[in-house]
């Protein structure tokens, strides 16, 4: 189960795993996306503003929710499942604070359906001194390792590549949890293949404050989190009086150097793009034009649920005792085997 910052809805995928000759390979069953009610979507939206009470309370309705979705959905595929790996949706994300905080309380969840489930993936890596993410990357050492590079393009992009024999990755900028915001000013959930930012022009001095946020001087592993783009990205493009198709395209020329730039300092490979972000035709070209490297966008199935399916593979290794999050990645003082798991019976 995976529940991104953009919001667009709750994750479902349903994988079986097999090892032969040392080498992982999956296939994915069955996946769907549970759209959220409009009472949902703000009570994701306003939860980190909640009093302890409530928000524990949430913490709990929200694992229901989870629990109560995998039973619709193994039911209505007459489908069965060993395990459940829950991602939750992160409210707050503040490792530099050694906290980190993902929705949905696994206890909840097994109440409701009943299925080993395993959830909290990111709490050990932050006390281990690590951001707690991103965790995908030991599913792209695993799984999708034939790629020079793995690009999500979710609330947040993130890449990994390997480098000097080790797996690297960290996140790279906001993507549609500034889009998708943006968007909403203009009565749209998100902007469509780029429609807005295409029709506007870019503001080069917004985009060079943009490219000089502290953050983007920073070396990995490095993670983004709503707290910052709140406080230290909305402003800035807040401070322009400009037309909201020209802040857009502002928004995807930034995007596009940062991740472009990095595809050609680590030199050319193929990069498997995922992520909501794939199907913006606008900011596929946008990346392209900044990158020697060449951007593959895979079937649908493995834009949409790739995460999910990379965080059931990590309840595998979790449930397995084997290492789900690599220290290269995070920078935690050694690799982990991270989750909680929460047995059925």
């Amino acid at each position: 189960m995976m529940s991104g910052t953009s919001m667009d809805g709750m994750d479902l995928v349903l994988c079986r795993f097999g090892r032969e000759r040392e080498e992982w390979h999956f296939h994915v069953e069955k996946a769907v996306t549970y759209d959220y009610s409009p009472e949902w979507r703000t009570n994701l939206n306003q939860a980190f503003r909640l009093p302890a009470d409530e928000f524990l309370e949430l913490h709990n309705a929200y694992g229901r929710l989870i629990g109560d979705n995998v039973t619709r959905f193994l039911k209505d595929n007459q489908l069965s499942a060993d395990m459940v790996a829950s991602h939750g949706h992160t409210i707050f994300h503040q490792p530099e604070k050694g906290f980190t905080f993902q929705l949905g309380e696994g206890a909840s969840i097994v109440s409701r359906c009943n299925v080993t489930t395993i959830s909290d993936f990111r709490t050990m890596d932050v006390a281990l001194g690590g951001q707690g993410a991103p965790l995908v990357p030991v599913g792209d050492e695993l799984l999708f390792s034939s790629y020079g590079y793995c690009l999500n393009l979710g609330g947040f992009a993130n890449v990994s590549n390997r480098r000097d024999g080790k797996r690297i990755a960290f996140d790279i900028c906001p993507v549609n949890i500034v889009l998708n915001e943006l968007a909403r000013r203009t009565g749209k959930e998100f902007d469509t293949d780029g429609e807005i930012g295409r029709i506007g022009i870019p503001h080069p001095q917004l985009v060079n404050e943009l490219n000089s946020l502290e953050f983007f001087m920073q070396s990995g592993p490095k993670s983004l989190g709503r707290e910052w783009v709140e406080k230290s990205y909305m402003p800035l493009l807040d401070k322009y009086n400009l037309p909201l198709e020209n802040i857009m395209s502002s928004v995807y020329e930034h995007i596009s150097v940062q991740i472009g730039s990095y595809l050609d300092l680590s030199g050319p490979g193929e990069v498997l793009v995922t992520g909501g972000g794939a199907f913006n035709t606008f900011l596929i070209e946008k990346i392209q034009s900044k990158t020697r490297s060449a951007l593959f966008i895979p079937d649908e199935q493995l834009v949409k649920f790739k995460e999910g399916l990379i965080f059931a593979f990590l309840g595998l290794l979790r449930f397995r005792n084997e290492t789900n999050c690599l220290a290269t990645v995070t920078g935690a003082v050694r690799d982990s085997c991270s989750g909680v798991i929460h047995l059925s019976r």
